[in-house]
């Protein structure tokens, strides 16, 4: 989850400064890991995990995976321990970004990578990679979903058989996304609308 502020929305399970998650499934379900309190950093509800990895559960295994406003790690560490082949976490506060790498080397997990960036910056300056499953959930209220997706069409961040998790305040149907992507399935958890689109790009012959 992205650790910049969100109005509105609270930060579940905080207490004396240090939140904790719970990896739901494959090789450390269960585990329970701390992370910091940074202003309007909450790991996606277990529920809305739940429902999101099954979604995706014929697609994990193997995936290449980016996270780029990973927050407290929640949804990336959950595609690695459901057996994600390789996961590039991003998120623009060191406090954030140096809890899950802890969280790696204590997991002894070496297919994971965390950065400290800015996602646009790092979309719009980096060499792009292809990734199957890209999650996205940045700070609400900013209008950066559109942004984003335009992003990772334009400078070639999809596999072309790849799958994008999106969290709105606005129902998917609105955010105006790349015309490639295909609404998969969407639900709704209290304000926050999550959602999981397909992008199929056929190759040319």
């Amino acid at each position: 989850m992205a650790s910049s502020s969100r109005p509105k929305k609270p930060v579940h399970n905080v207490h004396n400064g240090v939140g904790q998650l719970r990896i739901i499934g494959g090789e450390w379900g269960s585990r329970k890991l701390s992370f910091p309190d940074v202003v309007g950093l909450r790991p996606t509800p277990d529920r809305v995990r739940e429902t999101l990895f099954n979604w995706l559960a014929p697609y994990i295994a193997g995936a290449k995976v980016l996270d780029p406003f990973a927050g407290s790690g929640a949804l990336f560490l959950e595609a690695l321990s459901r057996g994600a082949a390789q996961a590039q976490a991003l998120d623009a506060s060191n406090v954030a970004v140096s809890s899950l790498k802890e969280h790696l080397g204590t997991l002894r997990c070496t297919n994971g990578q965390v950065q400290t960036a800015d996602a646009l910056r790092y979309l719009e300056t980096q060499a792009a990679s292809e990734y199957d499953v890209v999650f996205l959930d940045p700070p609400f209220n900013q209008n950066l979903l559109p942004t984003v997706c335009a992003l990772l069409e334009e400078r070639q961040w999809l596999a072309p058989d790849s799958w994008i998790y999106t969290e709105s305040e606005t129902a998917p149907s609105t955010l105006g996304l790349p015309g490639a992507w295909r609404l998969h399935r969407e639900q709704k958890s209290g304000r926050v609308y999550y959602a999981l689109w397909h992008r199929l790009v056929e190759s040319a012959v």
